[in-house]
């Protein structure tokens, strides 16, 4: 499958950005704000356009790729939705609207949420020159998302996180008051980021919400410690990504963790490939989460049409295949 890349358009606004710009500045910079973000500072550091550029060249790539594998996999469930109105709560740079853009062609309203000026107005100069987001509208008092109108699809990406563990209750609710119809969450791939999304997963489940993805059910989650659900997906490194971060690799791994909540149930349910399978000459072994918890599968090479699907699995796939 060929790696989430950024669109075309999105490469060409932010490589317009970049005219000019000092890789040593931007590396600076970008060294500034990585500290403030392990220290749980947030995005008090990004004042300004060098410092929401460095911001967007490491982290829109990585957001753009954990998004987009979100909404494929609520797709992949349900194939028909077509939302029309979009919500962005801590929208950034505007990386989650551009991938619900790319998803969804039934698209055409577009409202950003974030506390940042400078990466509001960078997310209004990217979106200037493509016509489905250019009439997108950015707010950053603190009571745009309880007067934002009701969407179809919300998006909350990276940004639960940047909370206290006591706003982490009231912002789901929050979240979810808003949500017509779907609620997407995604955080990092670490265990921290992953209680993040089983706290507010309980917490939404209990208030009539249903999981859409990745989970088959809307039971508790059936892991235990040390072991957390998340995921990973490979994307290509902009080379600005690459000079400015001092990488050396042309890709990376983007870990994250996630839940899809909708307002009906879903009919369909499936299982979720919880960890790269394994493929041998005997048979194909993989860790899934089903509607009856998680299960070992083991395809044998003698079932050779099961066997043919089986090693086709990829880690976060959702399989109709339950042994």
């Amino acid at each position: 499958m060929t790696p989430p890349s950024l669109p075309a358009a999105l490469r060409a606004a932010l490589d317009a950005k970049l005219e000019g710009l000092s890789r040593r500045d931007a590396a600076s910079r970008l060294a500034l704000i990585s500290k403030t973000y392990r220290d749980g500072g947030g995005s008090i550091t990004i004042k300004s356009e060098v410092d929401a550029l460095a911001y967007a060249l490491v982290r829109m790539p990585a957001t753009y790729a954990a998004v987009t594998a979100c909404l494929n996999a609520l797709v992949e469930v349900r194939p028909d939705f077509s939302p029309h109105r979009l919500l962005d709560v801590g929208a950034g740079p505007g990386t989650a609207s551009w991938a619900a853009a790319e998803a969804f062609s039934s698209l055409r309203d577009f409202t950003l949420l974030d506390v940042n000026a400078a990466l509001q107005t960078l997310a209004l100069d990217l979106a200037r020159l493509y016509p489905r987001l250019a009439a997108m509208t950015c707010r950053r008092d603190i009571s745009a998302l309880d007067e934002a109108e009701p969407a179809d699809l919300v998006i909350a990406s990276y940004m639960i996180g940047e909370l206290g563990e006591a706003e982490r209750h009231g912002i789901a609710e929050r979240l979810w008051s808003r949500t017509r119809d779907t609620l997407l969450v995604v955080e990092p791939g670490t265990p921290a980021g992953y209680e993040r999304i089983i706290s507010l997963r309980a917490q939404l489940v209990a208030s009539g919400a249903h999981v859409v993805a990745p989970c088959p059910h809307d039971h508790p989650c059936p892991l235990s410690a040390p072991d957390w659900c998340h995921f990973a997906q490979r994307l290509p490194r902009l080379r600005a990504h690459i000079q400015v971060k001092g990488a050396e690799l042309p890709f990376e791994d983007e870990k994250f963790s996630y839940v899809v909540l909708t307002r009906e149930p879903v009919p369909q349910r499936f299982a979720r490939v919880l960890a790269p399978p394994s493929t041998g000459k005997v048979e194909v072994s993989a860790k899934l989460c089903t509607t009856g918890g998680i299960q070992a599968a083991k395809v044998p090479r003698r079932d050779k049409a099961a066997y043919a699907t089986a090693r086709r699995w990829r880690w976060g796939d959702a399989v109709s295949n339950q042994r």
